[in-house]
């Protein structure tokens, strides 16, 4: 597979790769990606532009299906290259590589089948007055990908806009930039418009800040830390753009009385550590029931401490290398800023190298305001935390300014429901962490972001409702009744 990363505008493949991408497993150079400008971002814009606004790709409804089949059947193609290539890039366990390759791939296939049913309604508020109501493609979008999970959420936007019948440019996170070239590379077939799909490389953010400043540019739809989705909200605010953000969490795994701690301490430890801590909806703090706190305090360090640590292209490793050194070194600052601080360190992690791994952490603590507890670190980080009461429960669970997802652990399917209501997260687990699907819409409330991805209501980020109004009239001899 080719590892050298151009840049793709108005359907051409141009630049010069000089930026080297690393493995940071190891730190070898993979290949090299194309250092992108404004003048880059403006003809990317212009191409995307020009496509929506002078051919029938927004109309042609069986066309975008058929281009989403045909990514996803050559996505399919190279699914096993594609997942090592990921691993590689961003440091990931194979297994979970290959999950997320397959899940991207299906993701295609369902708003593949959605494309064709971007169904509108039709009214009659008054007499001979028709009154229609179409979903029509919002235009261009800007979809600026993190580097966490490349491909299911370069899929989970990208898909949504296209079958909606918005053209797009991506701009990958620059540790990503190989693995989000090669998916972008099998998109590249005839009938696919020149310019609906766009690809900009940088190590840096000067043409995403383009692209969100951009007038041309109707959406942005951007997945990453709340700080930065702040900041596209205010440069975003002059034009007025469509927003699609899924941002940062802090989620909450709320264990009751009658859990069986021992059987579920493994599940929560690799919620935790999922791509080594670096997915916004892993487990970040543990609330158990005071009266199962001793037994979570032995299962939970055995779980975590069980979990092979090594380069993620070995099928024995639990978990990987984090996106990078830098990366890696400011988690382990803040975790042990996080242990000096915290009223018990269960289990403390190290790091090791020459790759940019980092063992779990586990702390305890009783003060919900300290900054771990409120904070997301990105890594291999847990808090566990007590409580007595459901309200207690609850209460410690949405004191934070993210409202991303979190879990509810029993075996009363009353009470689950209960606390499930109650949580303000955009998802609530019960009795599992971390499922995700094509078909459910996943998002935040509060500062973890604002709009929806995967399933149907993810068309909504991409789409405007026009209101069309007709004066039909009603046959001579139908008496019109007064009010």
């Amino acid at each position: 597979m080719e590892r050298d990363a151009m840049n793709w505008i108005a359907g051409e493949w141009a630049g010069k790769p000089v930026l080297a991408s690393s493995d940071p497993s190891n730190g070898e150079t993979l290949g090299r990606f194309v250092s992108s400008n404004t003048q880059d971002a403006d003809a990317a814009v212009s191409a995307a532009r020009h496509t929506f606004d002078h051919t029938t790709w927004a109309q042609d409804a069986r066309r975008r299906q058929d281009v989403l089949l045909r990514w996803a059947q050559a996505l399919e193609l190279s699914v096993e290259p594609l997942a090592e290539l990921l691993t590689h890039e961003n440091g990931k366990t194979i297994g979970q590589a290959r999950g997320e390759m397959r899940a991207a791939i299906s993701e295609v296939r369902y708003y593949a089948g959605l494309a064709r049913h971007i169904a509108g309604h039709v009214i009659e508020p008054e007499p001979g007055t028709i009154s229609t109501m179409l979903r029509e493609a919002a235009g261009v979008a800007a979809i600026i990908v993190p580097w966490n999970a490349p491909a299911v959420l370069l899929v989970r936007s990208l898909a949504p806009a296209l079958a909606a019948g918005c053209t797009a440019i991506v701009k990958p996170a620059a540790q990503t930039s190989l693995i989000t070239a090669a998916m972008i590379r099998c998109l590249d077939q005839p009938a696919l418009p020149a310019g609906a799909v766009n690809l900009l490389l940088e190590n840096g953010a000067e043409a995403a800040a383009r692209l969100v400043e951009s007038a041309d540019v109707d959406v942005i739809s951007f997945t990453g830390s709340t700080e930065v989705g702040k900041r596209i909200m205010r440069a975003a605010a002059d034009s007025m753009k469509r927003l699609s953000l899924e941002l940062g969490g802090k989620s909450c795994c709320l264990v009751f009385e009658d859990s069986d701690v021992k059987a579920i301490a493994p599940r929560l430890a690799r919620a935790a550590t999922i791509i080594s801590g670096q997915q916004c909806t892993a487990a970040r703090r543990i609330l158990v029931h005071v009266s199962k706190a001793d037994q979570m305090r032995d299962e939970l360090v055995k779980a975590l401490a069980s979990l092979k640590v090594g380069p993620g292209i070995d099928p024995a490793s639990d978990i990987g290398a984090l996106i990078d050194a830098a990366s890696r070194d400011a988690v382990q600052t803040t975790v042990e800023r996080a242990c000096d601080l915290a009223d018990r360190v269960l289990l403390r992690g190290t790091s090791s190298g020459p790759g940019a791994f980092l063992s779990p952490t586990l702390v305890e603590h009783g003060e919900p305001h300290a900054f771990f507890c409120q904070d997301e670190i990105f890594g291999p980080f847990v808090t566990l935390e007590t409580f007595v009461t459901e309200k207690e429960a609850v209460e410690k669970a949405n004191n934070t300014v993210f409202g991303l997802s979190a879990s509810v652990w029993t075996h009363d399917s009353a009470r689950a429901f209960r606390i499930a209501r109650a949580l303000r997260d955009g998802t609530v687990w019960i009795n599992d962490h971390n499922r995700l699907f094509a078909e459910a819409e996943t998002g935040g409330y509060r500062q973890s972001g604002l709009g929806r991805l995967h399933g149907y209501d993810a068309l909504a980020d991409f789409t405007e409702i026009k209101h069309i109004c007709v004066g039909a009239g009603v046959l001579e001899g139908i008496e019109v009744l007064g009010s």
